[in-house]
């Protein structure tokens, strides 16, 4: 049987969904290795290891083993913090490779330190790596400035990856030209496949969905739903709240779903106390409901139980949650960002609006508001686009696909890249990592 690794070194398909560092990448991870299975690979996924409890091999899934990197703490620490510990991954995998007697077909990498470890592999073993970087370093340091915790490296480590990946993936339309135009990567050797959703965890919920959760039939009810960081855009969309409640007249209920924790705390989610003390600056605390996290199978009651699903990220590589939400049958006001303006097709799954300002959602989710039925023909719409194009079997076709190139290509022969020695780390000054020869 064919087999396939998959390397996500901070975020696992056995994560807890909604915390600071456990999204949209979880969730990719998990359903693209489940979809591979069901076309016949076999698949190992490796992580770093974040509880001493864990097991180092866990037969998650029929064909699908999770392989545990016993590197750095074992307990959660944030992805910023993972990078000196990417060489002693490496040599982990190169061994437990080894000792199993595994050739892979392709080693897929996620997230740019990932791309690290399968690099590596590819120097030692030969076998050839696809990447999918689900952010770039130079489009979030843009975004977020001084808040970005990674250093420089990142960008020159990103660059080399493009050069040596035998295939790049990109996730939507905007994640290839700003690899192309702020890295200069090579338009021919990137394939744009997107993220997707699962029909059967999200599918409308047409009987008892606001029943389920408390809610009146008459509220007009906003939903906001991922992880709670400042660059999701949470707080837009509590002044967005504001305006309709104190300009425009119109009183709405807003479900804010996501956290560290089943219960809103602002200590294990920092961002949380920062969106209540707004929520309150702008009088409308009792308009937003904090429900913490939400186990998956919950999420399609919230997503079907809106009028309109609300995400006004300054970035977002691709944003499953908008794909979700069209697929329960929910029209979404996003951000005119990454893969969301890719996704949401403006005027006709829903609308599109800039980041960081208020006002346009405000004035959108009014006109949603006044108008039901064009709500309803949006729902219908982005449900009719999700099905039609982003279901995670579609999915895992096309990147079989790009496997099959991989494989077929040979590796590039013009840089040479190895990990150096085991007692060193990568330089955080923003120089390149060490080259030398391969090492063991």
């Amino acid at each position: 049987m064919r087999k396939i690794a998959l390397i996500s070194e901070h975020a696992s398909p056995l994560a807890t969904l909604g915390g600071t560092d456990s999204g949209g990448q979880n969730v990719y991870v998990a359903h693209l290795a489940r979809q591979l299975a069901r076309l016949g690979f076999e698949v190992d996924v490796y992580t770093r290891r974040d509880s001493p409890a864990q097991p180092q091999v866990i037969d998650w899934l029929p064909q699908v083993r999770v392989i545990s990197v016993p590197v750095g703490p074992a307990r959660f620490i944030a992805k910023e913090m993972m990078l000196p510990f990417m060489n002693d991954f490496a040599r982990f995998m190169l061994r437990f490779m080894r000792r199993e007697r595994l050739r892979y077909e392709v080693v897929h990498a996620n997230f740019f330190m990932s791309g690290m470890v399968a690099q590596y592999i590819q120097e030692q073993l030969g076998t050839p790596f696809v990447m999918t970087f689900h952010a770039l370093g130079r489009v979030r340091r843009q975004c977020q400035g001084q808040a970005d915790g990674f250093p420089d490296i990142r960008f020159s480590i990103e660059e080399r990856l493009m050069r040596r990946a035998d295939r790049v993936i990109a996730e939507c339309p905007q994640d290839k030209a700003d690899m192309v135009t702020m890295y200069g990567a090579d338009p021919e050797r990137i394939d744009i496949v997107p993220c997707g959703f699962d029909p059967e965890e999200f599918s409308p919920v047409t009987a008892n969905a606001r029943e389920t959760l408390g809610l009146a039939d008459d509220e007009f009810v906003l939903l906001q739903l991922g992880r709670m960081v400042p660059r999701k855009g949470v707080d837009n969309v509590i002044t967005a709240l504001s305006r309709l409640k104190f300009k425009l007249g119109i009183r709405a209920r807003l479900l804010v779903v996501g956290g560290n924790a089943g219960t809103p705390d602002p200590e294990t989610t920092p961002e949380l106390g920062r969106l209540l003390r707004l929520a309150r600056e702008l009088r409308v605390e009792d308009e937003v409901t904090f429900t913490g996290q939400r186990p998956r199978e919950q999420l399609r009651y919230y997503y079907s139980a809106a009028d309109v699903f609300c995400t006004t990220p300054w970035y977002e590589p691709f944003g499953i949650t908008p794909v979700e939400a069209m697929a329960c049958g929910t029209p979404v006001v996003g951000s005119n960002v990454g893969g969301i303006k890719s996704t949401v097709v403006d005027g006709h799954t829903g609308f599109l609006v800039k980041p960081n300002d208020p006002d346009a959602l405000a004035e959108k989710l009014a006109l949603l508001h006044r108008f039901p039925r064009m709500a309803q023909q949006f729902g219908w719409a982005g449900m009719r686009r999700a099905y039609q194009s982003y279901t995670w079997s579609t999915v895992a076709e096309q990147v079989a696909a790009v496997y099959e190139l991989a494989a077929g290509v040979p590796a590039a022969t013009a840089e040479v890249f190895t990990l150096p020695a085991a007692s060193q780390s990568p330089s955080l000054s923003g120089e390149a990592p060490e080259r030398n020869q391969a090492a063991g």
